[in-house]
C-alpha cells in the first residue's frame, strides 16, 4: 500500500465560513465498507463526481471520503468566482487559444451547480454579478485586456470595455487603468456552496468527513485505509488536487501554491455611501501573481486576495499570515482611502494546484482509477465539470464534453526537486518582477 503522509490541515482561519451558521459534520468512517465507486476528496470536483455517479447509477453505492470538513478545505477558501470564460492566471494567454472548449466546460459546470442549488434551496449567496478583469496599468491593459477582448469578439461573447473613470464608478476605486466586464461569472460564498453540495447529496451517496486516507492500494480493486476503517471498491475517482502526487499519480507534474486572502468587516451605511453606494462586484487581475483579486460582497465586505507563492509543503504559519494581513491592509487602504478605519477581519490561506502548461490532471490514470485534479486556480466551474466528466468516464458513459476536456491536454513534466524548487521560485520571482506594473 502507499502511505499518505501529508494530509490537509484546517487552521480554522477561513473567513468565508466564520460567519456561517454552525454545522454538524457528518461522522467519520468507523468500520470497513464496500462500495461500487469510492471518491477521494469532497471539494467541487469530488462532489461533482459523486453526484454524477449517483445520477447515472441510482442503484449503486457511492462512498466519498473527505479528510477535513466541508467548507474548510481548499474549495471553501477560494475567492468565490464561478468563471464562465477562458481566464488567464499568470502572463500566459494560452487558455484563450482554446476558448470554445473552456467556455463549454465552464458553463456546463455552472449550469450543473445552479440546478443543484435551485433544487435543494442551497443558501450560498449565489449572485450572477459578472466579472471585471482589471489592469492596474496601461501596459497591462494593452498586453492582457486587449487580447482578451479580441478573443471575446471571436467567441461572440458580450463584453464592455471600461476606462479608468468608468471602472472607478463601478468599483469605487480609482486604482485601475481599465477593465473588461463580462456578464456570465457567478459570485458565491464558496464555503457555503461546498457545505450545501455535500449536505444534499443523493441518497445512494455516503459522505464521511474527518476521514483521511492514510494508506491506499490501487490493484485489482481499490483498498483505502482510514484511521477508523477501510473502503474497498472496484473503481475510484481521485479529486484531491495537488495531493494526487501523494497517492502516486501525476508525480513530477503538479505544482502546489499558497494563496492568501483577507476579508474586511462589514461596511457601515456611511462607509457604503462613501464608496458610492455601488452594487456588489468581483474583479480579477490581469496577472494574478502580481495583482490583486477583489470582491465587494453582498453583505458589504471587501475581499482582497494577494500573495501567491510556491508552497510544496502545503503549510503556512500564523506568523506568516499576520504579516500578510498587514500587507493586505496596506493594499486596501491604498485602493480605498475613503474607508479609513475599515480593518481586515479575517486572513486565511488556501492551496491551489497549477501545472506548468495550464492543463488539468484529468482522465484515467490506472486501470480502475480516474482523476479530476489540478484546476489551475479556477476551481468552482472547472472542478465541478471535471468531476462530473471523470464520473462518466469511470462508468463507460459517453459525454460530448469529455472530448473538450481531453483536448486541454495533461500536465507537463517539471524538473525533480531540489531543482524544481529553485526553478519555480526563480520563474515566479521573474513573473512578479516582469509584471510589477500590475501590483
Amino acid at each position: 500500500m502507499t502511505a499518505i503522509t501529508l494530509l490537509p490541515e484546517n487552521d480554522r482561519t477561513n473567513g468565508w465560513s466564520a460567519d456561517l451558521p454552525p454545522r454538524r459534520p457528518k461522522p467519520p468512517l468507523g468500520r470497513d465498507v464496500t462500495a461500487d465507486v469510492v471518491v477521494i476528496g469532497a471539494g467541487f470536483a469530488g462532489l461533482g463526481a459523486a453526484r454524477r455517479l449517483a445520477e447515472l447509477r441510482p442503484d449503486a453505492k457511492i462512498v466519498v471520503l473527505e479528510a477535513g470538513q466541508l467548507g474548510e478545505g481548499a474549495s471553501g477558501r477560494n475567492s468565490g468566482f464561478a468563471i464562465d470564460l477562458p481566464h488567464n492566471v499568470g502572463s500566459s494567454l494560452e487558455e484563450l487559444a482554446k476558448g470554445q472548449a473552456y467556455k463549454r466546460l465552464a458553463r456546463a459546470g455552472i449550469a450543473s451547480l445552479k440546478d443543484t442549488i435551485t433544487r435543494h434551496g442551497i443558501a450560498c449567496d449565489w449572485s450572477a454579478d459578472g466579472k471585471y478583469h482589471t489592469a492596474s496599468s496601461d501596459r497591462g491593459a494593452d498586453e492582457v485586456l486587449r487580447p482578451t477582448v479580441e478573443e471575446l469578439v471571436r467567441l461572440g461573447e458580450p463584453h464592455e470595455w471600461l476606462d479608468r473613470e468608468a471602472t472607478a464608478r463601478r468599483l469605487g476605486t480609482r486604482h485601475f487603468a481599465a477593465a473588461v466586464f463580462t456578464p456570465g461569472t457567478v459570485l458565491v460564498n464558496p464555503a457555503a456552496l461546498n457545505r450545501g453540495l455535500g449536505d444534499n447529496l443523493p441518497e445512494n451517496v455516503d459522505l464521511y468527513e474527518g476521514t483521511p486516507v492514510v494508506d491506499a492500494a490501487f490493484g485489482a480493486s481499490v483498498v483505502l485505509k482510514t484511521p477508523g476503517g477501510m473502503v474497498r471498491a472496484p473503481k475510484a475517482i481521485l479529486a484531491v488536487n495537488g495531493l494526487a502526487m501523494r497517492f502516486g499519480f501525476w508525480r513530477g507534474r503538479l505544482l502546489n501554491f499558497a494563496a492568501h486572502a483577507s476579508l474586511s468587516r462589514r461596511l457601515t451605511a456611511a462607509e457604503q455611501a462613501a464608496l458610492g453606494d455601488i452594487a456588489p462586484w468581483g474583479s480579477t487581475p490581469a496577472n494574478a501573481f502580481a495583482g490583486i483579486t477583489m470582491r465587494y460582497t453582498n453583505d458589504r465586505r471587501i475581499l482582497i486576495r494577494q500573495n501567491i507563492h510556491y508552497c510544496p509543503g502545503l503549510r503556512q504559519s500564523d506568523a506568516r499570515r499576520a504579516l500578510i494581513r498587514t500587507e493586505h491592509q496596506r493594499l486596501f487602504d491604498q485602493r480605498f482611502p475613503m474607508l479609513t478605519g475599515v480593518q481586515m477581519e479575517h486572513t486565511w490561506t488556501g492551496f491551489i494546484c497549477l501545472s506548468r502548461n495550464g492543463a488539468p490532471g484529468f482522465g484515467q490514470v490506472a486501470p480502475n482509477v480516474w482523476s479530476a485534479v489540478c484546476q489551475n486556480a479556477v476551481g468552482i466551474a472547472k472542478g465541478t465539470i471535471s468531476g462530473r466528466l471523470a464520473a462518466a468516464m469511470a462508468l463507460g458513459e459517453d459525454d460530448p464534453l469529455i472530448a473538450d476536456m481531453v483536448s486541454l491536454g495533461t500536465p507537463s513534466r517539471v524538473p525533480p526537486r531540489p531543482f524544481l524548487d529553485i526553478g519555480v521560485r526563480a520563474r515566479f520571482a521573474l513573473e512578479i518582477f516582469a509584471n510589477r506594473h500590475e501590483a
